[in-house]
């Protein structure tokens, strides 16, 4: 069960950040981009951190940090291969670094809010 529980976060995160990473290349970067923030789909990585760090033990950072970068080698792949970019390699390369950043942010911003729910439950 333990280490179930120790590799759920890699999986959870690997496959989420994939799933998301994929939607926002086919479906909704035009929709971001019409809007005048082409970036702000980035901010739907925060979701694969904070999900896989409340299934990780204890709410770790670190499994939900491998499992972004474990998925953004196989995302610049299926990005390269699948979708005709009109970014270079090197930008693609930075856009999913960014990601991770943020998927690794999600996971910070569920412990930060654990900690202040775990802190008001012991003030009452």
């Amino acid at each position: 069960m333990n280490i179930k529980r120790n590799w759920a976060g890699v999986i959870s995160c690997f496959l989420l950040f994939t799933v998301v990473c994929m939607s926002l290349a086919f479906n909704l970067k035009g929709a971001f981009r019409a809007a005048g923030h082409p970036e702000l789909g980035l901010l739907f990585f925060t979701l694969p951190g904070a999900a896989a760090s409340f299934l990780s033990r204890k709410g770790e950072v670190v499994k939900p940090l491998i499992g972004a970068m474990l998925a953004a080698p196989l995302c610049l792949l299926l990005m390269r291969m699948l979708y005709v970019s009109t970014r270079s390699f090197w930008q693609e390369l930075a856009w999913l670094m960014s990601a991770v950043f943020w998927c690794a942010l999600g996971a910070l911003c569920y412990l930060f809010v654990r900690s202040l729910l775990q802190r008001r439950r012991h003030h009452k």
